[in-house]
């Protein structure tokens, strides 16, 4: 009776609130996410995909998104009057932004091939670089063919990576040119392939003496442009003709001259060369940042936790009743939610809900996005904890309340609950810690979280350690608070538990 109590409960709540669930979020969808600045002009919103973390073409210095490239875009909407709106994330998430429609274009040092054409539209190249072999001082690859059978290190989804595979290489993927820099001096990789420019950056930047470039990846002159979808032809055409308009009037080879000292703006606009940016003491690194990353603390982390522990906590409780309910109609899809929550990624549940959806017509904005895919995997993990909570609760305590006339629904409210919560505490603290550190996760849906933020610090700073090293005292303390209000609800709690 007990078990199809609950099942009846858990059918009437999930009756209630599934239409809810699933009609709030597509309601919620506007367009586009993340953070962002606005552009000068009153004229169609055009929100930008970038890096931020690949100087010299787009990075962050003092706390302000610059570079060669965020300069061409923006001059780019000055000319066709477009106002526009910056988005921030890994480069292997910024095609998936575009195919799903969460940005406009990929202003990022795009390379035109072949194969991107077939899927995406171009404007006119701003950029023409060639690209360098590196690789650690002694080494004896001097050509793309020297790369037959070794190990390079590359962006997934760069242009690059693809000519390092077609010479024989095997690619190890990473984020950012420094993480890549810094495994060839390590000897973990053999060699990295990139542009000729972003390469001189760094080497002027870090005056690093452990690798050199090696040789010329191949004669070819690569062309980058900024990418739409095939089907926004009227933007294309918009950036065509004010790219026409800059390079007639001189602004694209000032801004050129500017960062390389050259014109990269044509094909024979001669040599690049770059000073590299003024460094920075580690601590002014961390005193810098220390600010911006407690902004996105308490704008990303905390509300982003507090929202997604808060749903998925009601949600695990509701598919805790549906688990033990003698109703196989509830059981077995609540059996089902579970098993695909513990058995796939966290990663692939915020692609699939970020990306995947918009194709079924369910388009969420980040900060939405980020806390249903989260609230789903807290629901899957924390309803075993209430299940066996629930099922902890002695049979007795049940018989002793309809002994003095007690309801069903009064039972299970006045004492099975009471007595399953003190009991899942501590597993739900734990997933709750666990979630505080999940939200790293979340610069992939377009949120600039607090590791990306340090991320883009430590991409033009290169003070990795002293930066993650501040990141991780910054989660260690919520986490340790957090961790005090455990102990003290559990003492609240115990207090007439008899031993």
């Amino acid at each position: 009776m007990r078990r199809r109590f609950m099942g009846v409960l858990a059918g009437l709540v999930l009756a209630v609130l599934a239409p809810l669930l699933l009609a709030g979020p597509a309601q919620a969808a506007d367009g586009g996410s993340g953070d962002g600045s606005a552009g000068e002009g009153g004229g169609r919103e055009v929100v930008v995909g970038t890096e931020g973390t690949y100087p010299p073409f787009s990075f962050n210095e003092g706390g302000e998104l610059t570079g060669y490239d965020i300069e061409v875009i923006e001059a780019v909407a000055d000319e066709a009057g477009w106002q526009l709106r910056f988005v921030q994330s890994q480069f292997d998430a910024l095609f998936g932004a575009l195919d799903s429609g969460r940005i406009d274009v990929i202003a990022n040092q795009i390379t035109v091939n072949p194969e991107r054409e077939e899927s995406y539209a171009f404007s006119t190249p701003y950029t023409y670089s060639r690209g360098v072999i590196v690789a650690k001082k002694g080494s004896d690859i001097r050509t793309l063919a020297d790369l037959e059978g070794k190990v390079t290190a590359q962006s997934a989804t760069s242009n690059w990576s693809q000519v390092a595979k077609d010479a024989g290489a095997r690619v190890e993927n990473v984020e950012q040119f420094a993480q890549a820099a810094d495994l060839v001096a390590r000897g973990r990789v053999d060699a990295i392939v990139n542009d000729n420019i972003a390469v001189l950056d760094y080497l002027a930047t870090t005056g690093d003496d452990q690798i050199e470039v090696v040789g010329d990846a191949g004669e070819e002159v690569g062309a980058q442009a900024l990418a739409f979808r095939q089907d926004d032809e009227a933007l294309t055409r918009e950036a065509d003709q004010a790219l026409d308009s800059l390079r007639a009037d001189g602004t694209l080879t000032e801004i050129s001259e500017k960062y390389f000292k050259a014109d990269v703006s044509v094909e024979d606009g001669g040599a690049a060369e770059v000073g590299g940016r003024s460094g920075t003491s580690w601590w002014d690194s961390v005193r810098d940042n220390a600010s911006p990353t407690l902004v996105a603390l308490l704008k990303i982390t905390i509300p982003l936790t507090a929202l997604s522990f808060a749903i998925g906590l009601v949600a695990a409780v509701l598919i805790a009743l549906a688990r033990i309910s003698s109703s196989r109609l509830l059981s077995w899809p609540a059996r089902f939610f579970i098993s695909a929550v513990r058995g796939t990624p966290l990663l692939l549940q915020l692609f699939v809900v970020f990306f995947a959806l918009p194709q079924l017509g369910v388009e969420l904005p980040s900060f939405l996005a980020a806390t249903l895919a989260l609230s789903v995997n807290v629901a899957g993990y924390a309803a075993e904890t209430v299940r066996g909570a629930l099922l902890a609760v002695p049979a007795g305590q049940h018989e002793a309340a309809a002994t003095i006339g007690m309801s069903r629904s009064l039972t299970l409210r006045r004492v099975v609950l009471p007595q399953a919560g003190r009991i899942a505490v501590p597993p739900l603290s734990n997933t709750l810690i666990s979630l505080v550190k999940d939200t790293s996760l979340v610069s992939v849906v377009l949120l600039t979280d607090p590791f990306r933020v340090v991320t883009q610090a430590a991409s033009t700073t290169f003070d990795y350690l002293p930066l993650y090293v501040m990141l991780g005292f910054f989660y260690w303390v919520i986490c340790t608070l957090l961790t005090a209000v455990q102990n003290r609800l559990e003492t609240r709690l115990n207090r007439y538990v008899t031993t």
